[in-house]
């Protein structure tokens, strides 16, 4: 059941993108109409993707995917500036995502292991 999890997790990662890139390029009134249509199916997903999986480690991908897909988005498509600093932090973040996943998942096998049978 976990894999459907992750594939929310994709999901509300890529629609949060589509939603920022909206923030940047909305011009008009009605440009917002399906930025938040977007959003509510997004935080949809976000909701099902906790149903299966621990919150804090889908929200904590789901912000660093959106806060370093922004600033790549922002460097490649809106002309923004690159710095060793912003990669060096974009790496951290993505460190620390995987890193937050892969004690998750210690801390349930050892909770799983000492509640006894």
């Amino acid at each position: 059941m976990a894999g459907k999890g992750w594939f929310y997790v994709a999901l509300t990662c890529l629609f949060e993108l589509v939603w920022v890139y909206g923030f940047n390029v909305a011009t008009a009134w009605w440009h917002w109409i399906p930025i938040i249509a977007v959003i509510l199916v997004d935080f949809q997903w976000l909701a099902r993707a906790c149903e299966t999986l621990p919150t804090g480690t889908v929200y904590a991908v789901f912000a660093a995917v959106g806060t370093v897909g922004a600033a790549l988005m922002d460097i490649f498509l809106f002309d923004g500036s690159f710095s060793v600093a912003k990669g060096a932090f974009m790496a951290l973040l993505v460190v620390g995502v995987i890193a937050l996943k892969l004690a998750d998942g210690k801390t349930d096998s050892a909770g799983a292991a000492g509640q006894g049978g």
